[in-house]
């Protein structure tokens, strides 16, 4: 299963090309949509991490990425770590929120927290993140 809650072997749809205006676009300017791109360890803390912030309605998918190596200085010395990259979706409203949230639960000392912001997201998937964070967004006064 994708993000969209599609199974794989479903057909989709994909605008080639620039990005065209109308109703019948299937791609659209993003002013909304935002991507969390961090690492872990490993797939269980990935995991365990996504879930808390899906059931907080802080993103609509994390997408887990397992196998990737990353070097970096640390402690002086060049480090090497197998790490899991997850993508997470949400909006423009939680995405405060969600990185400070993301910052308080992970295991890194010194994670890896990186907002991103689409140029150009399908119509489609657009509105199934805005309909699978389902619950309003609460502002930091309400928590």
């Amino acid at each position: 299963m994708g993000c969209s809650g599609r199974a794989r072997s479903e057909k989709r749809a994909f605008c080639t090309g620039s990005v065209r205006g109308g109703a019948g676009s299937l791609l659209r300017m993003s002013d909304n949509l935002k991507i969390l791109l961090t690492t872990f360890t490993d797939t269980e803390s990935a995991e365990t991490i996504v879930r808390q912030l899906l059931d907080e309605y802080l993103i609509a998918c994390g997408t887990l990425l397992p196998g990737a190596t990353s070097f970096y200085p640390w402690e002086g010395e060049i480090t090497k770590a197998s790490e899991v990259v997850v993508l997470m979706k949400t909006d423009r409203e939680r995405s405060a929120r969600c990185m400070t949230r993301l910052q308080g639960l992970h295991p890194y000392e010194v994670p890896e927290i990186i907002l991103l912001e689409p140029e150009a997201v399908s119509g489609p998937y657009a509105a199934w993140v805005r309909d699978a964070l389902g619950k309003p967004s609460l502002s930091s006064d309400d928590q």
